[in-house]
């Protein structure tokens, strides 16, 4: 089967002292993300070119990307149940004539901050767009 994506871009981030909310956004409709207050402080961080007086996890494995040589190909929300988004990071890896791709699970919140941090476009499969909740403005 097939799956059609659409492109998410980023509109903006809200937080809470319980929760962040991540709004994503295509031509036609807005979308939020509720997730952990630490989660959303990181992308925040991130966001804001902050100082940060240690590396976060999110550095950090942006580091082991860049060491191995890894890209991040892209992320897709393929997934939404309860209220829950689930999400899939694609990686890239040249290794001589041989390119290889590696899809794992990972957080809406961990991958969207990966892929801002690496500049990587983010989609949403068109199934899981139609079930999301129109944000207004």
């Amino acid at each position: 089967m097939i799956t059609e994506l659409v492109q998410l871009s980023f509109d903006k981030i809200m937080q809470t002292r319980s929760y962040t909310v991540i709004i994503l956004k295509t031509k036609e409709k807005k979308f939020a993300i509720y997730v952990d207050p630490a989660v959303g402080k990181s992308l925040h961080t991130y966001l804001t070119d902050q100082e940060k007086p240690r590396p976060l996890i999110h550095d950090l494995v942006s580091s082991i990307f860049k060491g191995f040589d890894i890209r991040i190909k892209q992320i897709v929300i393929n997934d939404l149940q309860d209220t829950v988004y689930y999400a899939r990071l694609f990686l890239e890896m040249q290794k001589g004539e041989m390119r290889h791709i590696v899809e794992i699970d990972g957080r809406p919140s961990d991958c969207i901050t990966l892929a801002l941090m690496h500049n990587a476009p983010v989609y949403c499969s068109k199934e899981v767009l139609e079930k999301t909740i129109p944000v207004l403005d």
